[in-house]
């Protein structure tokens, strides 16, 4: 069993949007919508905000999980911009089926927009069960759960500084879609996880 370990420094996360804000500036000299994924890309998106150097607009919309037979996710919540004839990045923590990313790209296209390209912090090409190239990608995440920087566990840990991968290889993970069961999730010490946190909130009170 894998214990908690933490993945991504504060200042790596920064070097790494950085890099995405340039990448998404350059390609889009005139301006760009930024649609982001509730909940797990709120972080992300705030900071690439800070970090593009273009005039930047910004919406979110909220999918449904793939259940148990299910045939596809729901829209939740909608944009409220109008996106037809912009351009469009769709923002996303993590892709990894691309089974949901592919589903929100159509639907933007669906709403006219002129061109909707994706960027993900973290990708996990191998499980894919769609085709479905990032045009911004972070870094390739490791087969564990991620946590911190925007990605919960059970909605805990989303405002821890660094990205912190738990559990062992194969365990679910943010961007799959699935319905987790309360915390029973194989090769995850919740103590031990609580201890790191608190070593990366600081000292209580």
């Amino acid at each position: 069993m894998s214990g908690p370990a933490r993945l991504l420094a504060p200042t790596e996360l920064a070097e790494i949007v950085e890099r995405l804000a340039a990448e998404i500036s350059a390609d889009h000299p005139g301006g760009v919508v930024l649609v982001g994924v509730l909940k797990g890309s709120v972080v992300l998106v705030a900071d690439l905000l800070r970090r593009l150097s273009v005039p930047v607009e910004v919406d979110f919309l909220s999918l449904s999980s793939y259940a148990a037979g299910a045939r596809r996710v729901q829209v939740l919540k909608d944009l409220d911009l109008d996106v037809s004839g912009r351009e469009v990045v769709l923002v996303q923590d993590v892709v990894d089926t691309g089974l949901s990313a592919r589903y929100v790209l159509d639907l933007l296209a669906g709403h006219g927009a002129r061109r909707a390209r994706l960027c993900a912090l973290f990708d996990r090409p191998g499980r894919r069960i769609i085709p479905l190239e990032l045009d911004y990608r972070g870094v390739e995440a490791p087969d564990r759960y991620l946590v911190g920087y925007g990605l919960d566990l059970a909605e805990r840990f989303r405002n821890l500084p660094d990205v912190v991968a738990v559990g062992g290889p194969g365990s679910p993970g943010p961007g799959l879609g699935l319905d987790l069961p309360g915390l029973d999730l194989p090769g995850f010490d919740l103590p031990d996880l609580d201890l790191l946190a608190r070593d990366l909130y600081g000292p209580a009170g």
